[in-house]
């Protein structure tokens, strides 16, 4: 009784209009249908087309056809062509068949990446806004706004025209996303100037050439490091023959630029807020210093 339910259901399902039961492409006997092109790359809302070889030779099925789910399909022979006028969907895998004995299919999907460039790029410092200070670690994020696959995207931090480091998305989503990729910076006191970052669309060969580009905006900064003296230091003690001249020179450079205070003899009574300090004639053993 159960064995002869089981064969009614079978035999009810093998008729049902426009079902298809389809085997592994591994199993497929015979010629599998071609695509052309093989592959294809459509920007979201554009058109999109390719044709369908069922077989070239060996094609005794009755049985063939293109399942899709957007899009029209066109008959000629044993050829089949689709087309869409806008691809709005950002998952599609068409698939072409034949029927090559009773229960089993060749099957050929056709990959489709559709695509979306960055409608944003942004560029910003983590919990930071003014100077940066030499030697301390702050945190650029490169914000990437609505585009797909992520996956395809590669980010380049500049300093200048000097490429800093790249950043990948680990992530496999097709459909258009928000993501944010950073970098660790230690500034020197050379390092100040202009960053900015670029988000890069590579969508291989079958893609736009070149790939899609969208940069952020620039950010100028201003790295402060201490005062460093110039040249040598003077020797300590200096050592001058009494009625002779005094020449000191403290000239640093540093960011913002310093200033000088000179800490003098009583005796010597005008004030002095160079970089250097003169003294016409020294009579006496004095102890002078800057800062």
């Amino acid at each position: 009784m159960f064995d002869r339910f089981v064969l009614l259901a079978v035999s009810v399902i093998s008729f049902l209009p426009g079902f298809h039961v389809v085997t592994a492409d591994e199993k497929c006997t015979g010629e599998k249908p071609v695509f052309t092109p093989s592959r294809l790359v459509v920007k979201y809302g554009d058109p999109a087309s390719a044709t369908c070889l069922v077989c070239q030779h060996n094609c005794t099925s009755d049985e063939f056809g293109l399942e899709k789910s957007v899009g029209s399909t066109e008959v000629n022979g044993i050829t089949i062509s689709w087309k869409v006028d806008n691809l709005t969907e950002w998952e599609i895998s068409p698939q072409c068949y034949y029927t090559h004995d009773e229960n089993n299919q060749c099957v050929t999907k056709l990959p489709i990446t559709v695509y979306q460039p960055p409608k944003n790029v942004h560029l910003s410092f983590l919990n930071h806004s003014g100077p940066m200070f030499a030697g301390h670690q702050y945190t650029l994020q490169c914000t990437v706004q609505e585009v797909a696959p992520i996956g395809n995207l590669t980010v380049i931090f500049y300093r200048g025209q000097t490429e800093l480091q790249r950043r990948l998305s680990s992530s496999t989503t097709r459909v258009p996303v928000n993501e944010t990729f950073t970098l660790n910076i230690n500034p020197s006191k050379d390092d100040g100037g202009l960053y900015w970052c670029e988000a890069k669309l590579d969508l291989g060969a079958e893609g736009p050439q070149p790939p899609p580009v969208v940069t952020s905006q620039n950010i100028i900064t201003t790295v402060y490091y201490k005062p460093e003296l110039k040249g040598s230091s003077h020797p300590d003690p200096i050592t001058v023959i009494a009625g002779s001249p005094l020449h000191l020179n403290c000239s640093s450079e540093g960011n913002p630029s310093p200033s000088y205070t000179w800490r003098l003899p009583s005796a010597i009574r005008s004030p002095y807020n160079g970089s250097t300090l003169d003294i016409k004639s020294i009579l006496q053993k004095i102890s002078i210093s800057a800062s």
